[in-house]
């Protein structure tokens, strides 16, 4: 008896393979709200009801952005071979260019266009740097994007204690407000800044036909798939890694953007302007087997935890660490579902 790779399941096995970690999960979170002295039934209900009304739906929504813009460019990095873990720190470094455009440049109609191009680059330029060591000195990317998270995360820290702090700014850590000119519209009194949700939506289908429609997206998978073979066809890996990791940076620089332009309209500490949407999207992208159109349903069933999480905070009255718990159990079970639904046990002597 023993585990195989079962490269085709049936769409009956992953269905089944999924309802079974899921009830498992559901079971095991039972249990612990029942421990906490909370209704299992009522929990489920507050993590499920973000889903029955406009505001909660727009909390998902709001939540699905970012995960949606990164989590389609690191399924096209994983697709190729290259392992993004410094999603993270390359949003942040994309509020930074995002800051600065609006704190201290000229405002106008081009504000907005312009705090993405910079913002865009900078997370591309990131991951630049950490692709090029990959490139040049076979150096880990996930090593390298990894302490690439710390070294943002100390650089935004610095900037709004620093020399960006806000001049009207006490006791706080943050910017100045953006001009009117440098603000994302919004979809009403939500929190959803609408033309990221395009950009996202955009660049998930726009990703998924250069990957599966085009020559440059056949090498891509050549690549990624079988590195060996690429070199024999004479395919320049180099110049493929970095093109892939620069698009995955650029796309988490834009969530960057959006984040500081359309929600908080300052640039503040770290953990205000990201709840963790770089790791986060590491599942997206994974649960999505290396195709950035299936981020459109990975993401937002991400979202939906993230924001079924606050209700239960807001509603219970339960502390911070039992939240995470209960996303952490979901999205192990979404992970070994994915796993298992992937092997199959086979009865050999």
């Amino acid at each position: 008896m023993r585990w195989e790779l079962d490269p085709n399941p049936s769409p009956g096995k992953v269905a089944l393979t999924y309802g079974l970690f899921l009830a498992l999960t559901l079971l095991a979170l039972g249990v612990l709200f029942w421990a906490y002295g909370v209704s299992p039934l009522k929990a489920y209900g507050l993590l499920l009801s973000p889903l029955g009304d406009s505001l909660g739906l727009a909390e998902v929504a709001r939540r699905t952005i970012p995960l949606l813009l990164i989590g389609s460019g690191l399924a096209l990095a994983f697709r190729v071979g290259f392992f993004n873990i410094g999603a993270e720190g390359q949003l942040l470094m994309g509020a930074v260019g995002a800051a600065y455009v609006a704190l201290f440049l000229p405002s106008g109609p081009w504000t907005l266009v312009l705090m993405f191009l910079v913002g865009g680059g900078l997370g591309a330029f990131w991951v630049g740097m950490a692709a090029w060591l990959r490139v040049r000195f076979g150096a880990s990317e996930i090593l390298t994007t990894l302490m690439q998270n710390y070294l943002a995360y100390y650089l935004v820290v610095y900037l709004v204690a620093g020399p960006w702090k806000g001049q009207f700014v006490f006791g706080f850590l943050y910017t100045d407000r953006f001009p009117q000119e440098a603000q994302l519209p919004r979809l009403g009194d939500t929190l959803v800044h609408w033309p990221t949700l395009l950009l996202g939506v955009l660049g998930a289908v726009v990703l998924h036909l250069l990957l599966f429609r085009t020559p440059l997206g056949f090498e891509w998978r050549v690549l990624g798939e079988n590195p060996q073979a690429a070199r024999y066809l004479g395919l320049k890996g180099g110049q493929l890694l970095l093109l892939a990791g620069a698009l995955s940076g650029l796309l988490s620089g834009f969530a960057g953007v959006g984040e500081v332009a359309g929600i908080h309209l300052r640039l503040l500490e770290p953990a205000q302007i990201s709840l963790g949407y770089g790791f986060t999207a590491i599942l997206a992208a994974w649960l999505a087997r290396g195709r950035p159109l299936l981020v459109l349903l990975t993401a937002p069933l991400l979202g939906l935890i993230l924001a079924g999480g606050d209700a239960l905070k807001l509603s219970l009255s339960m502390p911070f660490r039992v939240v995470d718990v209960v996303a952490g159990l979901l999205l192990l079970a979404l992970i070994g579902a994915e796993a298992a639904s992937r092997h199959r046990l086979v009865w050999r002597r």
